[in-house]
């Protein structure tokens, strides 16, 4: 099968080409390059433009009138830099999609998988969610994955659309062969906050924020590698029009389902694990939350076991060693 792919230049929309192409599909590759890397598509049918651009995404469709679905990556994605350019958030991850989906329906491509966030959760005691846990989306960011889903629902049942939103948790790693990884010069996640300190990159680590109602204070996620969230992609595209008949909601054809390892893991605890994965103790830094920061949340995957025949296989320790041995080859791969 042909699949677009928005974003399929940046760090999760290109691993997910290569698992689609490793399991004989074809990914369509849409992305501006704004995040993205030129890099990254590299062997593969590329057309930069962005979202938007309706001229191109009718070209796209021309080109290749065989694409059996869309999986929507592209966005803005820092919390803390959506605090401070919410209008950029809004912009590019409302308006544009709105734009996009609407234009899918015109033209008769109506399957989206659509990339949202466990951002959007409101924290739970215990903090574990299932799908039908209270939302709270506290960042701009979070807000516009929250509204990108009420677009969606709302777009399946006037215009014929039919989404499967992904609530993604924290990806961690690596493609395993090395294909593509966490591509930012200056990321803002902890696992790559943590391979600069390794690689010499930064001076220490900033633990932000350790007064949480977590069991040791530091902030609770849910960390999966970026390889099986890929597969849950794949499983999700090829059992497409299966999870929309079994779990539409409400009469419309739409399903929510969550992509975690069903295991809670503190910011301590990830430090813990990294430092014996790398050999080393790591300079920590105490300080405050981060703007848009939350306690945290961790997923219930039943329903992705359930639907997708999925669950997450590869270890955090996993997650880590790829995220080092990326870290270690990146400028080789990547150049800026």
């Amino acid at each position: 099968m042909k699949i677009l792919i928005t974003g399929g230049a940046g760090y999760i929309g290109s691993t997910i080409a290569s698992v689609l192409e490793d399991n004989g599909h074809t990914p369509i590759i849409l992305d501006s390059l704004i995040t993205g890397r030129r890099e990254f598509t590299r062997g593969r049918v590329f057309y930069e433009a962005d979202i938007s651009d309706r001229a191109m995404v009718r070209q796209v469709f021309s080109d290749h009138p065989d694409i059996f679905a869309t999986i929507h990556c592209a966005a803005l994605i820092v919390v803390p830099e959506s605090v401070a350019r919410p209008y950029d958030y809004y912009r590019d991850n409302v308006v544009k999609s709105m734009t996009f989906f609407k234009l899918l329906s015109e033209l008769g491509y109506p399957r989206v998988v659509f990339s949202s966030s466990a951002a959007i959760y409101d924290v739970v005691p215990g903090f574990m969610v299932t799908e039908e846990s209270p939302l709270r989306p506290l960042s701009p960011y979070a807000r516009t994955k929250y509204m990108m889903e009420m677009i969606l629902k709302d777009f399946s049942h006037a215009y014929n659309l039919k989404a499967i939103a992904l609530r993604y948790f924290n990806p961690i790693g690596a493609d395993p062969q090395m294909r593509s990884g966490m591509h930012i010069q200056n990321p803002s996640h902890v696992l790559g906050k943590l391979v600069q300190v390794a690689l010499g990159q930064d001076s220490v680590f900033y633990l932000t924020g350790v007064d949480w109602p977590t069991r040791d204070g530091s902030g609770i996620r849910d960390y999966i590698h970026v390889w099986d969230l890929a597969r849950a992609h794949l499983n999700a595209v090829e059992r497409f029009d299966q999870v929309i008949a079994e779990a539409s909601e409400e009469d419309s054809q739409y399903s929510v389902i969550n992509l975690g390892t069903g295991k809670g893991v503190t910011v301590r605890e990830l430090v813990a694990a990294f430092e014996q994965a790398y050999g080393q103790r790591v300079p920590v830094s105490i300080q405050p939350p981060r703007p848009g920061d939350v306690a945290g949340a961790y997923a219930n995957a039943d329903k992705a076991a359930r639907l997708l025949g999925w669950k997450a296989e590869l270890p955090i320790t996993q997650g880590i060693s790829d995220a080092l041995k990326w870290g270690k080859l990146r400028e080789s791969i990547i150049h800026w």
